[in-house]
């Protein structure tokens, strides 16, 4: 019989976090941890034996720090890697130059002694594992590196009812949403770099975790033309602007006159996630009708499928990033097998594309 399981190698200097990650990664079986290393010299050595198809690496380590290990095996022998962080700001802040240094996913160390806490992270650390397992990883060259300072799927009604179906365009301004997991980082930041000012309201969920959507948020306003933040409750959706839900927060958009607020909304996990894309997708379906865009970007599993084709059905434009841009071919490929998008294309047309896009 062929072993198809996972291989991870988890990389972190804390024998307690070594040992219950192990544990909450080897409950599932499809994942098994091959190696455990205490910092990255040791961790070179199990790469080369173990050949893992994932890692799971801390940033503050030892001898070496997990940046510098990142930049060195993205350079030479690109594999997946999720880095688990701690929820401190400065531990958030190294997990974002983390990405742009080709990490997958980024996580939140789980909490130990809490079970509520720890059965979620089960949830979360086992899928990003899977789904850095189909992730496309590229070398990266000449990058500088700034000093280094289980629960049910549950179903999306459970937080929001269910759109009311309606193809008369409101009276109000143009939206577009957004929804993206793994590789949706990078991805985002291609989208959002080619907007103008011009560009309708944007709500944005991608999936991460509470803290580190802030200092993403943060990120993508120095770089980019609009103004972009993590969403507050009561926010006001306006032109040129574009909102990210926080983590560990559901978002919906209400109508409020002729335009658009969000709200912030606790709940369970809707598809395995919070804040969860089908929340968002459905609420703008539900208020804004034929006025909206909706996109679904990289990302693995089904969150923001059922979403986009509610959207299309109450009469929004749909689109759907094409497999071979995107880092998982999941949520889109789901999207489009439902019969969600109206287009399928390029990450780096979809800018240009929206922008085009009239009220009807």
């Amino acid at each position: 019989m062929i072993d198809t399981k996972i291989k991870v190698l988890i990389v972190d200097d804390s024998a307690v976090v070594r040992q219950t990650l192990s544990a909450i990664i080897n409950s599932d079986p499809q994942l098994e941890v091959v190696a455990v290393a205490s910092d990255p010299y040791f961790a070179k050595d199990k790469i080369i034996n173990k050949r893992p198809d994932v890692i799971t690496l801390d940033i503050d380590m030892p001898r070496m720090d997990g940046l510098t290990f990142l930049k060195i095996l993205m350079s030479q022998n690109p594999i997946p890697v999720i880095v688990i962080s701690s929820r401190t700001a400065e531990g958030s802040i190294d997990a974002i130059k983390a990405l742009e240094l080709g990490a997958v996913d980024i996580m939140c160390k789980p909490q130990v002694h809490q079970d509520e806490f720890l059965e979620e992270a089960k949830i979360l650390i086992c899928d990003a594992i899977k789904a850095a397992a189909r992730a496309k990883v590229s070398r990266i060259r000449n990058t500088e590196i700034p000093p280094v300072t289980v629960t049910p799927k549950f179903k999306t009604d459970a937080v929001l009812p269910k759109a009311n179906i309606s193809h008369r365009p409101f009276e109000t301004s143009r939206i577009i949403a957004v929804g993206a997991s793994t590789g949706g980082t990078e991805a985002l930041r291609v989208f959002l770099e080619a907007l103008s000012t011009e560009v309708p309201g944007i709500v944005i969920v991608q999936h991460m975790p509470e803290k580190f959507t802030y200092l993403f948020a943060k990120r993508l306003n120095e770089i980019c033309r609009l103004n972009i933040k993590e969403a507050e409750h009561g926010d006001e959706v306006r032109s040129g602007c574009a909102l990210i839900a926080p983590g560990n927060k559901h978002m919906a958009v209400k109508r409020r006159g002729t335009g658009y607020y969000v709200e912030l909304l606790d709940g369970p996990l809707v598809n395995r996630h919070k804040p969860s894309v089908d929340v968002l997708f459905r609420s703008v379906a539900n208020c804004a009708g034929a006025n909206a865009t909706g996109i679904i970007m990289t990302g693995m599993g089904d969150d923001g499928a059922r979403g986009l084709l509610e959207m299309k059905e109450s009469g929004a434009h749909t689109i759907a990033q094409d497999e071979k841009s995107c880092v998982v071919f999941g949520m889109p490929k789901e999207a489009i097998k439902l019969g969600g998008a109206d287009v399928v294309m390029p990450l780096t047309n979809i800018a240009p594309y929206v922008s085009q896009v009239k009220q009807q």
